[in-house]
């Protein structure tokens, strides 16, 4: 189900919970709400739909890349750049970011999984991963 976007700071900047099975029916309507938002935004965390708990959900080319408890354990190249959110308005922020980083999570069947990512894509899961620790860009 797609759900309205979550503008509130003060909602947003609290940290989410760990997710568990029982958040699947979360995992699917914020797949289903970045599709429809594909337009505006290549990622989302569970909050910006009003639900605190640490699932992000980015676009990787024809499909969505789920994580759910995500952990940034390594990063390395530190940059900085600037970034807009589909749920804060105003101008982009200057933020720091590094070029790669290696993130433990649970895929969507609840599997342990540790990848590394760089450049864009580790931009985003950068970004949302600050969603789901109550850090607002």
């Amino acid at each position: 189900m797609v759900r309205n976007i979550v503008h509130d700071p003060i909602f947003l900047a609290q940290k989410s919970e760990p997710a568990t099975e029982a958040d699947a029916g979360v995992i699917k309507d914020l797949v289903d709400t970045l599709k429809a938002n594909e337009a505006e935004c290549v990622g989302m965390a569970a909050n910006m739909i009003g639900v605190k708990k640490s699932i992000i959900a980015i676009n990787v080319g024809i499909g969505q890349l789920v994580m759910i408890n995500p952990k940034i354990v390594s990063k390395n190249k530190p940059f900085m750049t600037t970034e807009g959110c589909l749920s804060l308005a105003g101008e982009p922020k200057e933020t720091r970011r590094y070029f790669e980083i290696e993130v433990e999570y649970l895929d969507r069947e609840f599997k342990p999984q540790k990848q590394k990512y760089s450049g864009w894509s580790a931009q985003i899961i950068q970004h949302e991963i600050d969603h789901c620790n109550g850090v607002l860009i």
